[in-house]
């Protein structure tokens, strides 16, 4: 009877965990498009010089899993593990420092930082924390809002407008812009382009040049650099990656994305294999944070 008990317990503990198994959260890709192990996920990305995490600014799996991959890292890379996030701007770096040194509390750091994302305590908050916990540097490596505005309104000839104070806050835009990175861009206005579509393209690219300018910046031979950023920022090797590609020839980038199910399963067999190194698929209907 007792046998009969425990196979019987052993039967519902199976069926409980297949019924689970029937309604994953997410599934991890890799870009051959097999089935990826986390574990082994990590041991490859550890081995590059940056990743770059392209994820849906609002989806709390990207997030989880952005921090439960800083706790990875970490286990392997101590303190040559370092962080960047397009979230803060880089004229925040003073006050980013200062509060990862502890020289004030979270309260007073909050309203000093421009720009803050709505949702950065459910968010980003524990990505900081544990940057300020293990004395690990966190890059606020995105451009002032303000500028990407006026490259949005004038184009590149904004740049003649700035001081050499703001310039330094502006990666090399001029020198390596190719609009045909952003040609896709043209495809998201849904057949309407608009007349300052090359505006539009610019003050994208100068928050992808900025980002890599200041990735690059930061970068020492033997470091692990983990980038946050939306999924259109390095997604098929361009934005961020390709200006690092650009700026600094070489380091060994690798990426990890996220899609919906059902934009996964709109994807050919070559986009699969180019979006990234990684990729995230999480349920189409999946609660959201708040931003």
């Amino acid at each position: 009877m007792k046998r009969v008990k425990l196979t019987l317990i052993a039967l519902i503990t199976v069926v409980a965990i297949s019924n689970a198994q029937d309604k994953p959260a997410y599934q991890l890709y890799n870009q051959k498009g097999k089935i990826a192990k986390y574990d082994k996920m990590i041991e490859d990305l550890a081995e590059s010089d940056m990743v770059f995490f392209g994820e849906y600014h609002t989806n709390p799996i990207s997030h989880w899993l952005q921090i439960e991959m800083v706790k990875s890292f970490y286990e392997l890379k101590k303190e040559k593990l370092f962080f960047g996030a397009e979230m803060f701007e880089n004229g925040n770096q003073l006050v980013m420092d200062e509060y990862l040194a502890g020289f004030y509390s979270e309260k007073k750091m909050i309203p000093e930082m421009t720009q803050m994302w709505g949702n950065y305590k459910t968010d980003y908050k524990p990505m900081v924390e544990f940057a300020k916990e293990n004395n690990l540097r966190f890059i606020a490596s995105n451009i002032p809002r303000r500028y990407a505005s006026m490259f949005n309104k004038k184009g590149m000839d904004a740049l003649n407008e700035l001081s050499p104070e703001a310039l330094a806050m502006i990666g090399p835009l001029k020198e390596h812009f190719d609009a045909s990175v952003y040609a896709d861009m043209k495809d998201m206005m849904g057949g309407h382009v608009p007349p300052n579509m090359l505006n539009i393209q610019t003050a994208q690219a100068s928050k992808d040049a900025t980002m890599a300018h200041f990735s690059v910046k930061n970068f020492n031979e033997g470091d692990l650099y983990f980038h946050i950023d939306g999924s259109y920022h390095s997604n098929y090797n361009r934005g961020i990656i390709w200006w690092v590609n650009k700026i600094k020839p070489g380091l060994n980038i690798k990426s990890v994305t996220t899609l919906t199910q059902s934009d996964w399963d709109k994807l050919t067999e070559d986009k699969r294999s180019t979006i990234a190194n990684y990729i995230i698929v999480v349920a189409d209907n999946m609660t959201q944070t708040n931003r």
